[in-house]
């Protein structure tokens, strides 16, 4: 006589689903993974946010809490500030060199990963003083973002910083690449056409580029004056 509390014999099939004898005639249950989207006009439900990017003001009040970090207030200022000005991903912030950076001329190469395109950006004033404040005081190294040891922060050390940086700040929690977003935002929020914009940021496709313009209120003001 057969035990009835006997565990039923499992299959694997090719899509990954493991299946008993009498699942086979029912259609299995699914988890449906939410994907993270880093589009600037989607949000991410399971964090709360409903948009990702920073508006100007937001990114005011991450600037300020970056300058006023216990530690390595004036370090975090110029990861976020740099990030935000030029659009720079983490893993671009990560591999920034003194190299990169012409005080000479004022300008910035921006080093692009994920395909997109390279490009030299000028500099304002403020930052010209920030880095040259920064490399006074950081440990020798051919990179602007170190540690106090002198060895280059990685990608995860920046991804890290600015999310405890934006902790309490805002009603959702904040990830680095919303700095980029938030230069796009911005930009377009100017006013400034989408060639340029496409340029700025390196994207060799303009699609990425029009996500900002279609967000961008400033095309409507004045409709009603």
């Amino acid at each position: 006589m057969k035990d009835s509390t006997q565990v039923p014999k499992v299959e694997q099939t090719d899509m990954g689903i493991v299946l008993d004898a009498a699942s086979r005639f029912s259609p299995p249950k699914l988890e449906v993974i939410e994907r993270k989207g880093t589009s600037p006009n989607r949000g991410h439900n399971a964090t709360g946010r409903s948009r990702e990017y920073l508006t100007a003001s937001e990114m005011a009040t991450l600037l300020e809490a970056a300058k006023q970090s216990p530690r390595n207030g004036h370090r975090n200022y110029m990861i976020v500030l740099l990030g935000y000005r030029h659009g720079l991903r983490a893993g671009e912030l990560a591999d920034l060199r003194w190299s990169d950076i012409s005080f000479e001329d004022g300008t910035i190469l921006c080093r692009r990963l994920k395909g997109s395109k390279d490009s030299t950006h000028p500099l304002q004033g403020d930052e010209m003083r920030g880095l040259r404040k920064l490399q006074r005081e950081a440990p020798q190294s051919p990179f602007v973002f170190c540690n106090g040891q002198g060895a280059p922060l990685a990608q995860s050390a920046i991804s890290t910083t600015i999310k405890r940086l934006g902790a309490g700040l805002f009603p959702f929690p904040i990830h680095a690449h919303m700095l980029r977003h938030a230069c796009g935002y911005y930009l377009a929020n100017r006013g400034i056409d989408t060639r340029t914009i496409q340029d700025y940021l390196g994207h060799r496709n303009i699609q990425h580029t029009m996500r900002y313009t279609e967000l961008a209120p400033g095309k409507f003001k004045g409709l009603w004056d």
